[in-house]
C-alpha cells in the first residue's frame, strides 16, 4: 500500500500499533536495511530485525491505546521529519500517561512514502521527581 504523504505514513503506523496488527505494522516501514528504531529499555535494531521487534511487542503487549500530538514538523526535499509526543490512556481514573517523546522521519521513495526512523523515550519526570520544583 504506498502512502501519498508523511502523515498517511504516520497515521498507518499509529493505526497498526494502536491493532496490535505486525502485518499492518510492515507495510509502514520502508523495505531498506536501512530501517531503525530505538524504544526505552531496547537496543537499537536496524533492518529486517526492527519488524521482529514490533511483531514481539505485539506478542507480548497486545495493542495500544495511544493519543499523538504533534509538536513540530521538519521537511526536506524526500525526507519528513516528525517530533510528537504520545500518551498512552485507560490509566488509573481515566487519566492519560505520562508524556513520551519521539521521532519519526519518513522518506520518499518509488513507492511512496515510507517510515525510516522511529525513536521515542519517556519525558522528564515533573511530579515528585527529586530536585524538581
Amino acid at each position: 500500500m504506498p502512502f501519498d504523504t508523511p502523515q498517511d505514513a504516520e497515521d498507518a503506523f499509529y493505526d497498526a500499533l494502536e491493532a496490535g496488527d505486525a502485518e499492518a505494522m510492515t507495510q509502514v516501514w520502508e523495505d531498506s536495511e536501512s530501517i531503525a528504531c530505538l524504544l526505552p529499555m531496547t537496543p537499537l535494531v536496524m533492518g529486517r530485525e526492527v519488524l521482529e521487534l514490533w511483531r514481539s511487542i505485539f506478542e507480548q503487549a497486545g495493542a495500544f491505546d495511544l493519543q499523538v500530538r504533534h509538536l513540530a514538523w521538519i521537511e526536506c526535499d524526500n525526507t519528513v521529519i516528525h517530533l510528537i509526543e504520545e500518551r498512552t490512556q485507560g490509566g488509573p481514573a481515566g487519566q492519560p500517561g505520562p508524556a513520551i517523546y519521539g521521532t519519526n522521519i519518513f522518506r520518499q521513495g518509488a513507492d511512496g512514502w515510507r517510515l525510516l526512523i522511529h525513536q521515542n523515550s519517556p519525558g522528564p519526570q515533573t511530579q515528585g521527581a527529586p530536585g524538581v520544583a
